[in-house]
């Protein structure tokens, strides 16, 4: 009997998510002027006030699947930009972006992200990434800073000094640290709750600038 009701529940919850989703502004919005998904708003807002994104600049974007944060980096940095992007899942090609499809936790996708790079510093890292959620608090914050503790070990092997991050993490068990962490290895660190991060969300973007030489 229980079985059932949990069923029932999830059933209502997958229907409420869907209305909301298909009444959404931004999925409308994103629809309408050709973006993959609605959290192409999301880096539009963070650059059109941080100036992040520059025409000739060599960006990376972790966890790019399905691509708007692509779409959007890809056009604010050309002419002469170069963008590579990585995800676990398949992406559509986005023009200008150069996709790698593997696992960042894995040592041969790093590899194969390093090779593209071909001894070229970064300007600019992006990371939307989020671990397949659990459900389960604990479980899924503590993969979330997994994917930040890489995403800052990846910029200071390759972030070049004076280049910046933007990465997503949601407020809980080991923010501070990383807080602590961004702030030894950049100048400054700012918080950002874009319009188009859902309310109820417990996602912030931590914007780090200038990395300390």
């Amino acid at each position: 009997m229980s079985g059932k009701v949990e069923s029932s529940k999830k059933n209502k919850t997958n229907k409420s998510w869907i209305t909301e989703h298909v009444n959404d502004a931004y999925v409308q919005r994103a629809r309408a002027e050709g973006w993959r998904s609605r959290a192409a708003f999301k880096l539009t807002e963070i650059d059109d006030k941080d100036k992040l994104l520059k025409p000739g600049m060599t960006v990376v974007d972790l966890g790019s699947a399905p691509g708007s944060w692509s779409q959007v980096a890809a056009k604010r940095i050309a002419p002469g930009g170069r963008l590579i992007a990585l995800d676990l899942l398949p992406m559509d090609a986005v023009h200008g972006v150069e996709f790698i499809q593997g696992d960042f936790h894995e040592d041969a996708v790093l590899e194969a992200l390093t090779a593209a790079l071909d001894g070229r510093q970064v300007d600019l890292v992006l990371s939307d990434m989020a671990p397949n959620m659990s459900g389960i608090g604990m479980v899924d914050q503590a993969r979330v800073m997994v994917l930040a503790e890489l995403t800052l070990d990846f910029c200071a092997r390759h972030l070049k000094p004076g280049g910046d991050m933007l990465v997503k993490v949601f407020q809980g068990d080991g923010f501070m640290e990383l807080r602590h962490a961004l702030q030894q290895q950049f100048q400054t660190l700012q918080m950002r709750k874009p319009a188009a991060s859902r309310n109820r969300s417990a996602e912030i973007y931590l914007l780090a600038r200038n990395k300390k030489a």
